[in-house]
This record gives structure tokens, sequence and C-alpha cells, in this order.
């Protein structure tokens, strides 16, 4: 006589089982089923089925263990199915017994393929119609001769393409779950059957997705990308290689790590743009360079790591990249058809100041120029209108509408929202080189003049890439290592239509940090900003221990929120490290948290060495707020920059500049080993900072820029082209 086992996650078709089982009886088979749904709530309907046996499995985990119970809180359905059942006596006594072990409904897949683990000679099933045809072939050939459907991971290396294209979906992802690709067998053998010879490319690329999100779901997150790799390099379809790519290096960075294949898939998306792009699809195309910039400029390769390939060669990095067709062609500048006009002599400059989102740095840029008398000012903030913050941000339109030739309706919104904007204003100034810049040179901008400002984040981005500098007048860098940087990644800024470029520091008012320091402050080493892997807390961690082995009455203060865990998981791996590191101090109280403030002047007012730990900066405000309050700055020599022509050697005054945690400490003693020489260093390090970076002197800067403009351009007539709506 048959055994027949039905396991069900769910609540079956009753009418629909019910006339199944009859058939199983009609062929002398004995049906039983478990299930983890609520059997009591259907018992009258079930108890009509006719059935060998009925049992109820645990529906929960509540008396399991907490380890447990969180285990299953993460799982999938299928997992918690199977770790609600696995113990269960009766369960395992009749799966053992078994010749047809079913899974009615999706949620018991994984646990019939684990029972059919330990009975090997069970066929194992999905629905019904396949185990009653299973049933009538073993009453035909004798229960003797029943062979295993769902074949062991062993059949698959000696039969692989068979095997596989044999597999039903959903057992096909319970044969590559996590046990079976923990086992480093088990993952071996499934990648050998990716890379057979002979498998037609729907299984292949089916058969690696399956065995893919298995490792994933394994921890072995580059053997996953591996697979897919391995798919890609045997099929022919540049679209379908440029996905594989593309999906195995978006694995890897979602696991914090540099992809292994990242310059394959750089190299597959690009190609398939190309083709696309010579095909005259410029939709397709625009969709696989956008899928190339974002692999390229992904902040988990630059942004969450201590390094970057920019770092070692920002040149060779991007080569690739401006070697396509579509990059080429994305870098051709469309220019202007008109030149700016100069600024007008009759009525005041009408100024529009723009940015998305953040104006972090626009606060004294804003009040001063409202106040001028010979401005009229307006601000934009793109991202308070749900219009302009949707093509702010719409990177792949944008190469969509280039690759076009500005033929996409793209080109028609972006001049309807922005064009009343440009006719008012005789300036713009647009504060981040991110994605309103190519939005804003999406268009001609008619006389307007184009000014943008570029901080350090961008260069790390994509953006600067999509703009075109054609249509940007004046570029303006917060510092020169990142002006370096910056035009050695994008070709338009070393062409003949490149915008004219200019060092500006950021507007800070510093004489409000002019505060008394009590003596005390002189032991307190401060940090203000650790929210970025970039800030490197863990430097300033190693210098306070060093300074400590000689005077344990050294802290460390740090100002401002915390990493936050969800950014990336690099980032919540450093944070991780440096939690550990800093557990013993904090407790002992000799790191000091202050997280964020609105306050940062009073903060600064107790510290009295200012730390710059980080590996990379554009201008650090923090420290240069540090040393206007009287604080002692003790800068690490930004490994980044570290050895270029411009860094922070550079841009601060020499003896503050140190190239390790040693020198560092060694500073720190030096200048804090009494309160005289503290003192006096604070003082020289203020009237540094105020004679500088201060507003009072910068503020002239941005008069020159902004109002003054381009002295050698050609004078105009005045026009009232403008309205003033």
């Amino acid at each position: 006589m048959t055994e027949v086992l039905l396991i069900a996650a769910a609540k079956p078709q009753l009418g629909v089982l019910a006339d199944s089982v009859r058939r199983f009886n009609s062929h002398g088979a004995r049906v039983r089923l478990a299930g983890t749904f609520h059997l009591e709530s259907s018992s009258e309907e079930i108890a009509a089925l006719d059935l060998t046996e009925l049992h109820q499995l645990p529906r929960s985990l509540t008396h399991r263990s907490q380890a447990l119970r969180r285990k299953a809180r993460t799982s999938t359905v299928g997992m918690r199915v199977w770790l609600q059942a696995r113990r269960n006596p009766w369960l395992r006594s009749h799966a053992r017994g078994a010749d047809v072990l079913v899974a009615l409904d999706p949620g018991a897949v994984y646990t019939v393929w684990r029972l059919s683990q330990y009975n090997r000679s069970a066929e194992a099933l999905f629905g019904l119609t396949p185990a009653l045809k299973a049933v009538e072939r073993l009453g035909a050939r004798g229960v003797a001769a029943r062979r295993p459907v769902l074949p062991p991971l062993g059949a698959l290396a000696r039969d692989v393409r068979r095997s596989v294209d044999g597999l039903p979906a959903a057992l096909l992802r319970t044969a590559t779950a996590r046990p079976v690709m923990r086992s480093t067998v088990g993952a071996r053998l499934w990648r050998g059957a990716v890379t057979a010879p002979g498998l037609p490319t729907r299984v292949r690329t089916v058969t690696a997705r399956y065995v893919a999100e298995g490792m994933q779901w394994a921890g072995r997150t580059s053997g996953a990308a591996m697979v897919l790799a391995d798919a890609a390099s045997r099929t022919r379809d540049p679209a379908l290689r440029a996905q594989l790519l593309d999906e195995g290096a978006t694995k890897e960075l979602s696991n914090g790590v540099a992809p292994r294949h990242l310059d394959r898939a750089l190299a597959a998306l690009l190609s398939h743009a190309d083709g696309e792009f010579a095909a005259g699809r410029p939709g397709t195309a625009a969709a696989a360079l956008d899928r190339a910039l974002v692999l390229a400029f992904h902040r988990v390769l630059h942004i969450d790591q201590l390094s970057s390939p920019l770092a070692v060669d920002a040149e060779g990095f991007v080569a690739p990249l401006h070697g396509a067709e579509t990059m080429r062609e994305l870098s051709r500048g469309q220019g202007r058809r008109t030149p700016p006009e100069r600024a007008p002599g009759h009525r005041p400059l009408r100024l529009l100041v723009t940015t998305s989102a953040n104006d972090n740095f626009l606060h004294h840029v804003l009040e001063h120029f409202g106040n001028h008398p010979d401005v009229e000012l307006r601000y934009l903030d793109l991202a308070a209108s749900k219009h302009l913050k949707r093509i702010a941000w719409a990177g792949r339109r944008m190469l969509e509408d280039r690759l076009s030739g500005g033929t996409s309706d793209f080109q028609e919104e972006v001049e309807r929202l922005m064009r009343p904007y440009l006719d008012w204003a005789d300036t713009v100034f647009l504060d981040w080189s991110v994605g309103p810049a190519p939005i804003l040179t999406t268009i001609d901008p008619g006389t307007t003049r184009i000014v943008v400002r570029l901080h350090s984040y961008e260069a790390f981005t994509r953006w600067p890439h999509m703009t075109d500098f054609s249509r940007v007048d004046d570029l303006v860098f917060v510092a020169p290592h990142v002006r370096d940087l910056v035009t050695s990644l994008v070709p338009q800024l070393r062409g003949g239509q490149a915008p004219r470029t200019h060092i500006l520091d950021n507007a800070m008012d510093l004489t409000a940090f002019a505060r008394p320091k009590p003596a005390e402050a002189r032991f307190d080493l401060g940090l203000i900003g650790v929210g970025q892997v970039a800030k490197d807390p863990r430097w300033a961690v190693d210098v306070l221990e060093r300074v400590r082995r000689h005077d344990d009455r050294y802290r460390l203060v740090m100002v401002g929120g915390d990493m936050d865990a969800k950014t990336s998981r690099a980032t919540r791996e450093y944070r991780r490290a440096f939690e550990k590191e800093i557990a013993a101090l904090s407790e002992s109280g000799a790191v000091v948290r202050r997280g964020p403030t609105d306050d940062v002047p009073s903060e600064l007012a107790g510290i009295g060495t200012i730390l710059s730990s980080s590996v990379r900066e554009g201008c650090h405000v923090g420290l240069m707020e540090g040393a206007a309050s009287g604080a002692v700055p003790v800068v690490r020599d930004w490994p980044f920059y570290a050895g270029k022509p411009n860094g922070a050697r550079t841009l601060y005054p020499e003896d503050w500049v140190v190239g390790s945690p040693e020198e560092a400490a060694e500073r720190v003693l030096q200048t804090t080993a009494t309160e005289e020489a503290w003192r006096e260093a604070g003082k020289l390090a203020a009237e540094h900072a105020l004679s500088v970076w201060d507003w009072s002197v910068v503020s002239r800067q941005f008069d020159k820029l902004l109002l003054e403009g381009d002295r050698d351009a050609p004078a105009q007539a005045p026009t009232e082209k403008k309205s003033a709506r």
C-alpha cells in the first residue's frame, strides 16, 4: 500500500483536496495530512475528507528558545514552517515511512525537501496533480520500484541539464536554500550546475538566480556574485550578460564590499549601452549607462570606506567609463546660444540662490545678499516642490534626454518648470553639484549667468559626469585639492568649453566661537562631527590612548550624531568596530559623547584641542570652527590626498598637520604641556582662522564673484528681457 503524506502551511481548498483524497484511496493509498494551520477551525470539513490520519503541527515557536524565535522572525515562510515542525515526532516518523511527500502550498515546500533528505526513496512533490500521477505510477509498477523525483544533489553533478531543467521553480528554490549553500560541497555542486555546458540560456539564467539567492541567504555573497558572473560569461545576449553582472555586483555592494567583478560589470553595461545607442534606442541605452554610473560611483566604494579607488588612480578608474561612446556623447558640451549678460548697472542684480534640501552652507550667503542694496534675492529649494524635486533627481531621464539629442519629453518638462526662474534671474548660484546641476544645464540658460558650487561629496558621485559644464559659467570649489580631483575625473573640465574655476571658502561666522576656555579644557580633545566613516574617529581614539599613557586626564569629547547603521553594511561594520573599541573608554569617562547640538560654540568652549581625524575632507568646517574658538588644531594629513600637490598641508598651516597618530600625540602633549603654552598655541590658531576664513573676509570674495562677475566679458547693453515675476 502506498503511503502519502500531505503537508500544508495554509488551509487548503478543501473541495479540491476531498476529490484528490478519494482518488488517492481508489489507488490503494493511505493519506495523512499534517498542517501548521489551525485544523480545529475546519474540523468538520476535514473530518469528511476520508483521511487515514490528521495531525496538527506546532503553529508557533512560543515555547522555544529566544534565539530560535529571533531566527524565525527574519526567515522566509518556508523556513519558519520547518523550524516549527522539524522536532515533531509524529511528522518525522511518518515522513520516514512515506512513499510520496507532498507540499500543498509554497510554505510547505522547504519542509518537504528537508524531509526527503531523510527518506531518499520517497517522491518529493509540490501539488496534488503530480502526487496523483506518482501514486498511479507506483501502483502500476509496485512500491518497490519507486524513485525520488526530487534528485539528491549528487544527481546534479551526474546529469545537470536534465535534473535542473526538470525541477519546478518552487522546489529549485528549496534545493538551493540556506543549509545546502552553507555546505561547501552543496555550493560547489550548484556552481557546477550553473556552468555546465549545453544548458539552454533560460535554464542557466533561472538556475543561476536561484543559486545566487540561496548562496546570499547562506551568507556566501561573493559566491552568489561569482555564480551570476559565471552564468553571464556563458551567454551571448549583451543585455542579459550586463544584467547578470549588475545583479552580482549589486549583491556584493549591498553586503558592504567592493565587487570582485566590478570591471566586468561596468564593461558589460557600457558595451550594452553603446550597442543600444548605435541602434537608435536611447531609452535602453540610458538605462544601461545609468546602471554603470550608479555602480561606478556607489557610496560603498567611495564614501563608506576608509579609502576609494579614486584615491589610488582617479583618472585610471574613470578611463573605461569615458572610453564608451555613450559617455563621450554625454561629455559633448551643447554650449549656450548667447553669452551671459554683465551685471546690470541701472537696477539691482537679480540673484537666484538654489539648492535641493541642503542649505547648510547658505545661511550667511542668503542673509548677506538678502540685505544687500545692489541685489534682489530669491531663494529656491527644489526639494520644496514635488514637481521640481521629481526632475532634479531623475538621473535616467536626464541621460535619455542627452542621448536622444534633447528630443525627449523630459526637456519640455524642464523648460516648463525652470524657464520662469531663468528668465527672472541675472545670475543663478546653485549650491552642491548634484542632481540639480545636470537639470539646470539640460536647457539653454539664455543670457543668465550660471554659477555652481561643488563641495567635496559630489566628487564621489555620478552627477558631475552628467552635468553639461559648457553651460556653466563659473564653477566654485571649496579647496584646491577638491578642484584637482574633480578636474582629473571630468574631461569636460579640461576642455575649451570648461567654466572659469574659483576657490572660495565656506561662509562661516567664526567670531561667535571666540569664548573663554576654562583651564581644565586643556585636557579635552574634541571631534566635531563623527557621523561618517570618512571621519574615522578610530584614529582619534588611537591618539587619545597614546596621550593617556602620559596623563590620564586627557579625554576625547565627540560632538555630533552617530553614524547611521542603515546607510550601508560597510557603515554598520565600521560603527560596530568603533563601538567595541570605545566601550571601556566610555565607561571610564575617557570618551564623552555629547551627541547632536545646535550650539557648537558652547561645546567648543570646553575643548582644548580640536582634531581632524578624517581620511578626506573638502574644508573641514568643524576644525576651522575649533581653531577659531582657540582650540589647538591637530590635523591628520588626510590619506586620500597625502603626497599630492594639494591637501591638508597646503590648506592649513604646516605645523597643524601630522602624518601619524604618534605625531598627533606628540603635538598634543607639546602644545598642552603647560596652560601658558596651550593658550598661546590656541591664540595663534584663532588669529589665523579669523583672518582667513571668517565671513567678514570671505563675504568680499562672494561679492567679487557674484556682483562683479567676469571683468573681461564683453559689455552688453542692458535689456529688459526679464520680467519681475
